[in-house]
């Protein structure tokens, strides 16, 4: 569990939508900060070869930051690398300078998976588990 007095209480547990997600310990308000998306910070042409080797393990831990950085939540990463995608997700992303902030976009209660949408441009191998019959690929 991630005990910090500024974010609210989160803890990682098995996933009804893939391996291991985030659930919120307590009621979470809308745009409230959660927790910080953690990770080396990398070039894209690095993010490229490690890329590559995740998602042969179906795992997408590259986040990109802007035109020059990603985050590589793989290498040095916390517990945000466990919240999994959905198209109709409760959480965003928003980034300040190299810190990506993952926040509440709408009221979340306790016991609730935290989700995101990840807007993936990639290979689209990975099928989407959202929702029973969601068509979506990462």
């Amino acid at each position: 569990m991630v005990d910090d007095p500024d974010f609210p209480k989160i803890v990682r547990r098995r996933s009804n939508v893939h391996g291991w997600g985030v659930f919120a310990a307590q009621s979470i308000t809308k745009n409230k900060r959660i927790i910080d998306y953690a990770g080396e910070l990398i070039d894209h042409k690095e993010s490229l070869k490690r890329e590559t080797r995740y998602l042969k393990n179906g795992c997408i831990w590259c986040f990109t930051v802007n035109r020059r950085w990603v985050r590589d939540a793989n290498v040095g990463g916390n517990l945000a690398r466990f919240i999994n995608h959905s198209c109709t997700p409760n959480c965003y992303s928003h980034i300040v300078g190299t810190t990506i902030w993952i926040r509440a976009s709408r009221n979340i209660s306790p016991g609730e998976e935290l989700t995101y949408n990840y807007y993936t441009d990639g290979e689209k191998l990975i099928p989407c588990r959202c929702r029973p019959g969601c068509k979506t690929r990462l």
